[in-house]
Parts: structure tokens; C-alpha cells; sequence
């Protein structure tokens, strides 16, 4: 009897795993179509969601002063008067993080430094968004955000090894990233829209996890196709199942397209259901955005006082 290691065993059941399509499509239509939260709930509600959120530039035009804006925001993300209206200014409400290039790290440690802030700095590195780019300097990305001061990594997934079922070469790059990440968190980004199948989206999700992944991440942003319901799903089950075989908890980050208050109560209310209210806190959930922000600041002011807030009434990210 030839005997295999536990690895080798894991990742050839993970090539066999099929996927429900039908069944999935038809959980995501009813998480959309359930009830919201109202007034001072939904208010609740959407500052739990500031607290979830990586507020993120990615911009070909960054420069250290957007940067410096973004860190302020972060720090304060919803006005002090309104949040004093909601016996809420003394809570300490912040975002999760900054994510910022790597190149940027440096400028929003230094600001966030200045400001006395705790709020980590996350970097997206490994050839970001297309992970096309040669092994050593993808490594050396990732070795160069840390040293900088980042204290969470953004990884991609090489898709071409999704895509062709190399997942135990998968396994093993991913593997070399959480090494050269250290004691920085790893969230490993999978690129949904670029699977092309559900059960590549779940393959890839329980090898990133497999790998020492403290998250999996939906989207770069620069995908046709980022953050949707159905692919969440496959995730969120992947990583109940991850849970209950080794008792590890893994977080997720949807990211990609959440632009509005409402979509972030959907994806609050997905990952109560599916996973529970202990994955409702930002060391097991987190949401990518720039411009959501701006728009959940825009439903509490509302809700404070009961009029719709011009642009130039709330400050920028």
C-alpha cells in the first residue's frame, strides 16, 4: 500500500469538488431578496460596516498627499457631530485599514504615525492585479511592503495555475508569499471574475486557505467582474468547511463594485447567516472599497437629520 501525505491527499480531493450551480443561484436570490434593517438600526448596522471596511486608492494617480486625505478619513470616517448626535463619538470608530500600492505604504505609515493612529496599513502586492509578473520579484514585493511598514498583504493568485488545476503549484507559491508576509497578515486575493467556473472558485479558495491564507479575497477591482453574490457563497461554505475540518476560522473580504450602504447590509446579513455573528468584526471580515464610504456617511446624516447630504457637505476619501 503506497501511503500519501496529508497534503498531497487534501489537494487531489479538492481537484474532484464540484459545485451546485443552480443551488447557489437560487441562495443568493433569496439573501437579496430578504428585508433590510430600518432607521436606527440601519444606522447601527452601517457603522459596524465602517469598522469592516479597507478603505482602499488604487489609483495610477496616488501621490502622498491623497494618500495623507485617505488616512485622515479613515481615522475620523464619519463626521464628529453626527456621530455625537448618536451618542456614538466616544466608540472609537475608525475603518479597519488603509490599502494602499506598495509603493504608497511608506507615506501612510508616516501619516498614520503622525496622527497617533493604530489603524493598519495593508498593501496589495505579487504583481497586482494580474500576477503575471516573475516569482522572485513578486516576493520581493511582498518583502518590500513589510519592511516598510505594512502589517497586511494583499496577494493575487497566479490564475493560469486555476486555471489549468495546478493547485498543488498553487499551494506551494501561495506558501512562499505567507513566508516572505512573516508576521504581516496574508489575504490572498482569487480574482473570481477570471476562474471562469464556481468550483474553480471553491478549489482556489480551500487551497489559498491550505496555504496559510488568513483571508481570501474576492477581487482585485480591475476584474469585468468582481464582487457578486453567488461567488461569495462558494467562499463563505468553503470557508465554514475549512472551519469545521480544522477548527481554524479564516476571514473573507469581498471587494470589487460596493459602492452603496444597501449593498453593504446585504453582504453584512450574508455573512451573519452563512458563517455567524462571530465573523462580524474586523479580524474575520472586511469590505474593499473607496467610494462606499461616502455613501453610508451619506445614509447617517440622513438619518441624523432627516435631509440628504450635498458632496460638499461630507469630507472626501
Amino acid at each position: 500500500v503506497i501511503k500519501k501525505n496529508p497534503q498531497t491527499y487534501y489537494l487531489e480531493w479538492v481537484s474532484r469538488v464540484r459545485v451546485n450551480t443552480q443551488a447557489v443561484l437560487k441562495r443568493a436570490q433569496s439573501i437579496q431578496g430578504q428585508k433590510l434593517p430600518k432607521k436606527q438600526w440601519q444606522s447601527a448596522w452601517l457603522l459596524k460596516a465602517v469598522t469592516c471596511i479597507d478603505l482602499t486608492t488604487l489609483s495610477g494617480d496616488d501621490t502622498p498627499s491623497n494618500v495623507h486625505r485617505l488616512c485622515m478619513k479613515a481615522i475620523q470616517p464619519v463626521r464628529h457631530d453626527l456621530l455625537r448626535k448618536m451618542d456614538m463619538h466616544d466608540k472609537g470608530i475608525s475603518t479597519a485599514a488603509v490599502c494602499v500600492y506598495p509603493s504608497r505604504v511608506a507615506d501612510a505609515v508616516r501619516s498614520l504615525k503622525a496622527a497617533n493612529s493604530s489603524i493598519p496599513v495593508a498593501s496589495v502586492a505579487t504583481g497586482f492585479p494580474a500576477g503575471q509578473t516573475p516569482l522572485e520579484s513578486r516576493l520581493q514585493e511582498v518583502r518590500s511592503a513589510v519592511n516598510d511598514g505594512a502589517t497586511e498583504i494583499d496577494i493575487v493568485i497566479n490564475r493560469m495555475l486555476a486555471l489549468t488545476g495546478q493547485w498543488e503549484a498553487m499551494f506551494n507559491e501561495i506558501r512562499l508569499f505567507r513566508e516572505a508576509c512573516g508576521d504581516a497578515h496574508m489575504k490572498t486575493i482569487l480574482a473570481v471574475g477570471e476562474l471562469e467556473t464556481l468550483s474553480n472558485v471553491y478549489k482556489a479558495s480551500m487551497v489559498a486557505m491550505m496555504a496559510g491564507s488568513d483571508f481570501i479575497k474576492t477581487s482585485t477591482g480591475k476584474e469585468a467582474v468582481n464582487a457578486t453574490y453567488p461567488v461569495a457563497i462558494v467562499m463563505l461554505r468553503a470557508i465554514r468547511d475549512y472551519f469545521l475540518c480544522t477548527g481554524h476560522k479564516v476571514g473573507f473580504k469581498p471587494a470589487g463594485g460596493i459602492r452603496t450602504a444597501q449593498e453593504s447590509l446585504v453582504w453584512l446579513t450574508l455573512i451573519k447567516e452563512e458563517l455567524g455573528s462571530e465573523w462580524l468584526h474586523p479580524h474575520l471580515f472586511r469590505l474593499g472599497a473607496s467610494s462606499l464610504l461616502a455613501d453610508i456617511e451619506r445614509q447617517i446624516y440622513h438619518e441624523v437629520t432627516g435631509q440628504y447630504a450635498a458632496l460638499h457637505e461630507l469630507p472626501m476619501a
